[in-house]
């Protein structure tokens, strides 16, 4: 028996059932079904529909539905229950097997226009606290690593020409800034959802006095929604969370793009780990970075989700409507993001950088000629003339096929008197490193501070998600 079917005369044509049908991928929420229909059992507990013992024997019930296909696929459930159209009506199907026509209760004063809803905040809510765990770990990863390699400096680039000299540890930790402002938008998001629609209707509300609050509570949402029209055909949630993955995936891509770069022979900064790599069929001596480059190419997949669910989104009328049910599959499509971040942080642990190879690309090329010119600032020349001095003698350089520093003091003294002796010092690798020495400079002493906060920033963000899990245990366990 279908759960709609009663004013219907004639079957379904039998390809749009199978077209129609949701239950191939929303059966991946099924444990959110049975936690939120186990809440809704409680507020039918108080509202009198249920006695203590019905109330027990549904909430049991439910359990072992869970348990009884946990782990298992799709196939499995619809060996049993093949006419099953969608999570709903496979956990009612399941229920009444368990426990007999008690489980018609169930769906007294609900809507499964409410009860999706739930389920995919409920999804999206464990998806997200999943994804947060592996940006901190990724960031911990990132901020070791950094720890670990001290003084050693890399050539910065701009327009992807090198530009300054930093810290291998600053440029490590420019990441590690941004996985913590994605950690930020999707613990924001989090808030913004965590709002119960149970208690919706279909539409205009419950036709029942339901406490609404038991619900919210046990689920560990903060409140009810406040309006039933606009709880059962909202999806910004889906949306805000897949967009804040798209963060996610810009600064995993970028990352993985520079490992692509820097482990290649032209660069020689990375060797690659072996066991996130792969060879070459043909080619014996080769090692490809397969994993960041299935990284960049999986970031894809999150940009085409947002765009879907957009699309899908615009233009609907209130309240729900069937096309919501394709903003599931869009938000399913991004689960990966989590497994990627992990393996990314495995990647970071692994990975062996070469600071010969960066120290060498960082001593040539001029890069020390900005501090050069901030030299000749220190002597009272105004920057811009500073800037044109430095900029004849490195043509100079370049001509003669030297760098700065292997200028003799009368060379220099040709585009300005004020070249003293102690300009040598001045351009130094360290010298022209620590010389950027402001908040959020390479300095070696800024980069240390910087880590610190950093790492003290990721220990609080681990112990708030910490804490929100035993809440939500807690919620969950009364």
């Amino acid at each position: 028996m279908k759960m709609w079917s009663g004013r219907f005369r004639e079957p379904l044509d039998p390809e749009f059932e199978a077209w129609q049908r949701s239950i191939l991928f929303d059966f991946r929420l099924l444990p959110q079904e049975t936690r939120a229909s186990k809440a809704h059992a409680s507020a039918l507990h108080a509202a009198g529909v249920l006695n203590e013992t019905e109330t027990r024997t549904i909430r049991d019930g439910l359990d072992a539905v869970a348990a009884r296909y946990a782990g298992t696929g799709v196939e499995s459930a619809l060996t049993e229950y093949p006419s099953a159209e969608d999570i709903h009506h496979l956990v009612e199907l399941a229920l009444t097997a368990e426990i007999g026509p008690l489980a018609l209760k169930l769906h007294t004063g609900r809507s499964r226009n409410e009860q999706i809803a739930t389920d995919l905040r409920l999804f999206v809510r464990d998806e997200i606290e999943a994804v947060e765990k592996a940006l901190l770990d990724w960031a911990e990863a990132l901020a070791t690593k950094a720890l670990d390699a001290g003084e050693a400096v890399m050539p910065s680039y701009t327009h992807m020409q090198r530009a300054e000299p930093v810290l291998l540890a600053h440029w490590l930790h420019a990441y590690v800034e941004m996985l913590l402002r994605d950690v930020s938008r999707l613990e924001d998001c989090n808030q913004r959802l965590n709002l119960c629609p149970l208690g919706s209707g279909a539409v205009a509300g419950a036709t029942l006095a339901l406490n609404r609050v038991i619900a919210a509570q046990e689920l560990g949402f903060d409140a009810p929604t406040a309006n039933s029209m606009d709880a059962t055909s909202d999806r910004d949630f889906l949306l805000e969370y897949v967009q804040a993955l798209t963060f996610v995936g810009l600064h995993a891509s970028r990352f993985a793009e520079e490992m692509a770069l820097f482990s290649s022979q032209e660069y020689g900064f990375v060797e690659l780990p072996e066991r996130y790599s792969t060879g070459s069929s043909a080619m014996p001596q080769k090692k490809n970075p397969d994993m960041v480059e299935l990284v960049r190419a999986k970031v894809g997949r999150i940009y085409g989700a947002a765009a879907a669910l957009t699309l899908t989104i615009k233009g609907q009328p209130l309240a729900y409507n069937k096309d919501m049910q394709e903003t599931q599959e869009p938000c399913f499509a991004v689960s990966e993001t989590g497994q990627m971040i992990r393996l990314l942080a495995g990647f970071t642990r692994a990975v062996t950088f070469r600071p010969d190879r960066m120290r060498v690309s960082a001593e040539s090329g001029y890069l020390n000629a900005m501090a050069a010119a901030t030299y000749l600032v220190g002597k009272g020349v105004a920057f811009r003339l500073a800037h044109e001095k430095v900029g004849n003698a490195v043509r100079y350089a370049l001509d003669k096929g030297v760098e700065l520093g292997e200028l003799s003091l009368e060379e220099l003294r040709q585009f300005g008197a004020e070249f003293e002796p102690d300009f040598f010092d001045a351009v130094t690798l360290m010298a022209t490193v620590d010389c950027h020495d402001v908040i959020g400079g390479t300095a070696r002493g800024r980069v240390r501070s910087a880590l610190e906060t950093a790492q003290a920033e990721i220990a609080r963000r681990r112990a708030h998600l910490t804490a929100k899990s035993k809440t939500e245990m807690n919620h969950a366990g009364a």
